[in-house]
């Protein structure tokens, strides 16, 4: 039987520790085919190149017996997406896995995040998508403890498979031990209270740092926040659908054309 092709994305560029814990995990599962940012690629959402040349390269990052092919592109992570399901792969990936992150993706954050727009654009080509995020932002961060939990997750969506429309957001709590176990959450209500540094170069041009603290607007007990501060992953099924279609009979009622 032929193995699960897994297509392995991040952010954080192609060289990450995160990306290579996800890669040795999910060689385990199947065949893998990565395709990566040559660079960092934090927070650029779901942006793509559409005023700059995109190149991909074929690279070796593992020297070891059984590694993966892999391809560093210049582009954001949903370019990587896009360019390995229409030059690269020479079929349909059954699943793409983007990760693992090095810090936090739940709540707000999602809204930001390459990892998860990787998956996102994954999914609206219909190809099974998660994005994995570890709440730790340094690049020494400890994945070890998350993997057969990662491992798990895989192996369900591709045993059961994933709704139309539907990515996996899967946050993975800081711990040098194994999780509690995995929660299926809501994503939890969130913002950033967001100031600017403001310095000045030395030519006396100003020039601003974006700094801020996340700010945590919800009390329950069934989200992302609440699973990942009592030691378990969350794991939130993510739409793309953006409408708000519960508002769309409120909206219908204001006198649109006209009286």
């Amino acid at each position: 039987m032929e193995k699960p092709l897994i297509l392995v994305t991040n952010d954080d560029g192609i060289t990450a520790p995160g990306l290579r814990a996800l890669i040795k995990t999910m060689k385990t599962i199947g065949d893998v085919i990565v395709v990566a940012p040559d660079s960092p690629q934090s927070g650029m959402g779901h942006a793509i190149t559409i005023d700059n040349t995109l190149y991909s390269k074929k690279v070796v990052i593992d020297q070891n017996e059984g590694a993966p092919e892999e391809y560093s592109c210049s582009g954001t992570p949903a370019d990587c997406v896009k360019l390995a399901l229409q030059e690269i792969l020479d079929r349909r990936p059954d699943i793409c896995v983007s990760g693992i992150n090095h810090g936090s993706n739940a709540s707000i954050n999602v809204i930001y995040s390459g990892t998860m727009s990787a998956a996102i654009e994954a999914g609206i080509e219909g190809v099974p998508a998660i994005g994995f995020s570890l709440c730790d932002y340094t690049w020494e961060a400890n994945f070890e403890p998350a993997l057969e939990s990662i491992k798990k997750i895989v192996e369900q969506a591709l045993e059961h498979g994933m709704p139309n429309g539907t990515v996996l957001n899967v946050n993975i709590p800081k711990s040098d031990e194994a999780p509690k176990g995995i929660r299926v959450c809501r994503q939890a209500r969130a913002n950033w209270k967001e100031k600017f540094d403001k310095r000045q170069s030395p030519m006396g041009k100003n020039y601003y740092w974006l700094t801020g603290e996340f700010e945590l607007l919800d009390k329950g007990k069934d989200t992302d926040e609440w699973a990942l501060a009592k030691g378990y992953i969350s794991v939130v099924p993510t739409q793309f659908d953006l409408t708000a279609h519960h508002i769309i009979p409120q909206i219908n009622n204001w006198d649109l054309n006209g009286s």
